[in-house]
């Protein structure tokens, strides 16, 4: 048509356009062939003898079948007359009934929340397994975000979907944001939802929580994750993110956990450079901050045992020797607990979870026993917590070795000496680099002569009888001092 418009004749147009004349004259006049509807089948019903009597019966009774299930249905009543080359037309007349005659459906009501008004919380397992030197990282990530901008906060979690965890991490994302919506919204968190009787307590804290921030605490229908779809999608692309950059940095390994947090602040950091236009237009409409935070802990009360051990929430701690008997205030937070006596903080040490919840987990560290146990070293031997004194796989190595080459007797008490030597002169890494790379261990008396040197300048005090008639004056009560030359 532009040749034409430009002035071409009509076989010059139809042949730049590569079609025939003819074709060119009936779009010239607008007399284009249209498609006809079709109406009608192209070949007989595979399923007109059945699916009246049977099939349209048992989807009206049951909407949810599917087109296999009711497949594998006619292929046990009607044994080779419906082949499985059948299956994708079945699957096919399924979904139009469901269309035509079906039930309704679900509608989602796609929101859009003012600015400041909404925050949401939720917890997720990453897909990409990490590991921390080497070892398998469990844990959760917590993440908050703003219902409007899309702003995103993102915390390690170790343990489970506590009040602990999800208070500490709401937190210090209000803090970092700066601000307060107005509604916090969650799933059906144990940590702030639980209808047993012991955890009714934390529902109490998160209440008070949310109170203390002028926060409305709201929940989704339980099973319906849609309606928290604000941070369910935002799982997703956070996820997306983190196994494209372990993939450009070629390893999901990282030297400490700080080191993976600062791994995961990066990638957030780039998510909210997106949305940042809209954070600043959000930020005026979110509350202030309290001027302090709300405890985001659990506390309990402690006896420190003979063993100079605590126990709590199914972990097994070692503390200090001098604080057997004293009664410790456990605050206990989802990756650390610190024990107060008194109103002064004595210890703080990282938390510890079981493998399985029917398990016990222990966290022992020798540095706090190491001089009891030197002082009766053959307690080591048959000790319940035995392997867990020794801090790492090398020490249990040295363990190994010294039973094989030395007496019982004399492998205890070598293993606790080079234990105290190692605390003693902050030497346990090195101390067992060394050792491990000897072909025999080192006799004890060696070890000994080479760090425990007696540097002590000895004042030489001459002796001085005293007369038998100074202790009866002494036991007759009639002592009186004698001047003494003085050396």
């Amino acid at each position: 048509m532009k040749s034409r418009q430009s002035g071409a004749t009509q076989e010059i147009a139809a042949a730049k356009a590569g079609i025939s004349i003819r074709s060119g004259r009936r779009i010239e006049k607008d007399q284009r062939l249209k498609k006809k509807t079709r109406y009608w089948r192209t070949r007989n019903d595979p399923f007109e003898a059945v699916w009246d009597s049977h099939l349209e019966p048992l989807l009206s009774h049951n909407p949810d079948l599917t087109g296999t299930t009711l497949w594998e249905y006619l292929d046990e009543h009607f044994p080779g007359q419906y082949p499985e080359k059948l299956l994708r037309t079945l699957q096919r007349r399924v979904k139009a009934w469901r269309a035509i005659e079906g039930p309704a459906k679900s509608v989602i009501f796609r929101q859009s929340m003012p600015a400041g008004f909404q925050g949401l919380s939720d917890f997720t397992h990453p897909r990409t397994p990490v590991t921390i030197q080497g070892k398998v990282f469990e844990h959760l990530l917590y993440q908050f975000r703003l219902a409007f901008s899309g702003w995103r906060y993102v915390h390690i979690i170790q343990g489970g979907e506590s009040y602990s965890a999800l208070a500490d991490g709401l937190q210090n994302a209000l803090s970092k944001l700066g601000g307060v919506p107005q509604e916090h919204r969650t799933d059906s968190l144990s940590a702030a939802y639980s209808n047993t009787s012991e955890e009714r307590a934390l529902t109490q804290a998160y209440e008070a929580l949310c109170r203390h921030y002028k926060m409305t605490p709201t929940t989704n229908n339980r099973g319906v994750s849609h309606e928290n779809g604000a941070v369910e999608t935002a799982h997703g692309s956070l996820k997306h993110r983190i196994e494209q950059a372990i993939k450009i940095r070629g390893s999901a390994d990282f030297a400490s956990i700080k080191d993976y947090r600062c791994f995961l602040n990066k990638i957030v950091k780039k998510l909210n450079q997106r949305c940042q236009s809209k954070v600043l237009e959000e930020q005026p409409y979110l509350k202030p901050l309290p001027a302090y935070r709300f405890m985001d802990f659990y506390e309990l009360t402690v006896k420190v045992t003979t063993s100079s051990t605590i126990d709590v929430k199914r972990g097994l701690y070692s503390v200090p020797s001098r604080l057997i008997g004293e009664k410790l205030r456990i605050h206990l937070y989802h990756d650390r607990l610190e024990g107060f006596l008194g109103q002064v903080r004595v210890i703080e040490l990282p938390r510890v979870y079981p493998q399985k919840p029917e398990q016990r987990a222990r966290r022992i560290d020798y540095r706090h026993i190491i001089h009891a146990l030197a002082a009766k070293p053959q307690a080591f031997r048959f000790s319940q917590i035995r392997d867990d004194i020794l801090p790492n796989e090398q020490y249990r190595t040295l363990w190994q070795r010294a039973q094989r080459q030395f007496t019982p007797q004399q492998a205890c008490k070598w293993i606790v000496s080079v234990l105290r030597i190692a605390y003693d002169y902050d030497c346990q890494s090195q101390l067992a680099d060394e050792l491990v790379q000897v072909s025999m261990l080192p006799e004890l008396r060696q070890l000994q002569k080479r760090f425990i040197k007696n540097t002590t300048n000895v004042i030489a005090i001459p002796p001085r009888q005293h007369k038998v008639a100074d202790y009866d004056q002494l036991l007759s009560g009639q002592w009186t001092a004698v001047e003494v030359d003085h050396v």
